[in-house]
């Protein structure tokens, strides 16, 4: 059997070191959870409605929309966590992933920082990285050429914990930034979202998916973790 040497032993201790067996493991991460069904979107409600709003459609696991329909959220609050999603638009196509949005003002983009999903090509927002597919919207825009052309599959990832996020595109991380930082701070106050005291505030708070935009829109293998 392998022993420590008792000098060894008291030079680890001197020096502060902790033999490995007596490491604090850290917090695991909660199991994944799926936020969709074949069939259904039970954690899902309208903005306005309670149920699943007309114009919204679940087939095969993918949920989906045509045109303009009444925004989506979440019945359950998030506050650290892990989202993973598939995405796909329509020509010209508009909209977006909103994330600790609460609902102390009309809209949820008006408190929730948002992903923007987006046709990059074929969509005015396209023109500036600030509003292009992945950014940060109207706050940090992510590099070119990493979203794929309207009607292909894209891989979103959202991290969010504590003021840190991330934006990941196709296996690629294109934003990260802190919240409430002085950089956040002065990007905010000069954007139109200056007129929201309490945008980005929250620490905890609704995800959303953005229908009140023209376009075609699909979602599928959409599923979230808690993070410690």
């Amino acid at each position: 059997m392998n022993k420590t040497h008792p000098y060894a032993a008291m030079l680890l201790l001197s020096c502060g070191a902790v033999p490995a067996a007596a490491q604090p493991a850290s917090a695991p991460s909660a199991p994944w959870r799926s936020l969709l069904q074949d069939d259904g979107a039970p954690d899902w409600r309208g903005w306005k409605e309670p149920g699943l709003p007309a114009g919204w459609h679940v087939a095969g696991g993918v949920l989906s929309k045509d045109g303009p329909v009444d925004d989506l959220v979440t019945k359950e609050s998030f506050g650290n966590f892990e989202l993973e999603l598939e995405w796909k638009i329509g020509k010209a196509g508009n909209s977006g992933i909103f994330y600790r949005g609460t609902r102390e003002y009309d809209h949820i983009y008006w408190s929730g920082p948002e992903y923007q999903l987006l046709d990059d090509e074929n969509a005015a927002d396209g023109r500036s990285r600030l509003t292009a597919a992945a950014a940060a919207y109207a706050l940090y825009g992510p590099p070119a050429g990493v979203v794929l052309p309207f009607d292909h599959w894209n891989k979103t990832r959202i991290v969010v914990r504590g003021p840190h996020v991330e934006h990941w595109l196709n296996g690629r991380k294109v934003v990260e930034y802190e919240l409430r930082s002085a950089d956040w701070k002065s990007r905010v106050a000069a954007s139109k979202f200056a007129e929201y005291p309490n945008y980005g505030q929250a620490t905890a708070g609704l995800i959303g998916l953005q229908g009140d935009h023209p376009g075609a829109l699909a979602i599928r293998n959409i599923r979230i973790r808690e993070l410690p």
